[in-house]
């Protein structure tokens, strides 16, 4: 008798994947988080420093908002690798 998809998920592995799908749901959750308030504070504080500074400071303002978005994209990638492995897919 075949085994069906809904007796891999029952007993200890069902238990398994449920708590590792929780943290990693949760996880992933927390990093795009904080991943997206450290890349709009980027963009702010390089917005701010444009504005404030006109031309002359728009090389630095433009750099570091690069860097905020930059850490928003690495911890997106991040996020979604943990909550993958956490529901077991590649």
């Amino acid at each position: 008798m075949p085994i069906m998809q809904d007796d891999q998920n029952k007993g200890a592995t069902g238990a398994t994947k449920f708590v590792t799908s929780t943290l990693g749901n949760t996880v992933g959750g927390i990093g795009r988080t904080v991943g997206n308030v450290t890349g709009a504070a980027g963009r702010g504080v390089g917005d701010t420093i444009t504005s404030a500074t006109g031309s002359g400071g728009k090389p630095l303002g433009d750099a570091i908002g690069s860097l905020g978005t930059g850490i928003e994209g690495g911890t997106e990638g991040l996020a979604q690798g943990v909550e993958k492995a956490g529901q077991w897919k590649k």
